[in-house]
């Protein structure tokens, strides 16, 4: 898993990666321009700051502002980085986008609640359990999916976990969730329409932001 966020606006030209959910104390190096951080306990790897990363991933520099999905190439950039400064813990590339278009294929009720639902979501070559209290869910739907390892346009970071017992692997988002513009500010699921996009596909922001005019 792998999250990553730019924001030039309150951080200057530093983007965060991280790589696991910290907890307890942590240990935190710094070589050269780049900062690694451990679990104090048992030395995992939690993430990095690229404290100039426009250097080394001269895009950013064209607004980009908030999640970052890293291609296989800039993590390739990235890594080259951390050897030439003397890490030897590598970036691995999320397997899925940030964002997904999903099918929900079946939903039940969750035995241990009187408004959350379990879901299968087909995202193209693979399902994913996801929990969801939306009121408008149902079967048959197209959806946005935030997979484990996504920042949220709020800066909340989508990690692997449960609700009240039953695994739940991502998000179904609503339009305000993913501050999409006019969007309406009340809880639901966005349901797109069947034409927008192949199931398993990124969601396209721009076109998003045009279902709601």
């Amino acid at each position: 898993m792998l999250v990553a966020g730019y924001n030039p606006a309150e951080l200057g030209d530093i983007l965060v990666v991280m790589t696991a959910k910290g907890s307890g104390d942590h240990v935190v190096s710094q070589k050269d321009q780049i900062v690694q951080i451990k679990g104090a306990k048992d030395g995992s790897l939690l993430g990095y700051n690229f404290l100039t990363a426009s250097e080394i991933l001269p895009e950013l520099k064209t607004g980009v502002n908030g999640n970052v999905d890293l291609n296989n190439d800039q993590i390739a950039k990235l890594n080259r980085a951390l050897m030439k400064a003397g890490f030897r813990d590598e970036l691995s590339a999320n397997q899925y986008p940030n964002f997904q278009i999903g099918f929900v294929e079946k939903m039940v009720d969750h035995p241990k609640s009187d408004h959350l639902h379990i879901t299968t979501v087909d995202l193209g070559d693979h399902k994913q359990q996801i929990v969801s209290g939306s009121p408008n869910m149902a079967e048959g739907i197209k959806v946005v999916v935030a997979n484990v390892g996504t920042m949220m346009p709020s800066g909340s970071i989508i990690w692997p976990g449960a609700l009240l017992g039953v695994e739940s692997d991502g998000m179904i988002c609503s339009g305000r969730e993913l501050k999409l513009k006019n969007a309406p500010q009340k809880p639901g699921a966005l349901i797109l329409p069947a034409d927008f996009g192949e199931v398993g596909a990124a969601f396209d922001f721009t076109k998003g932001n045009q279902l709601f005019k």
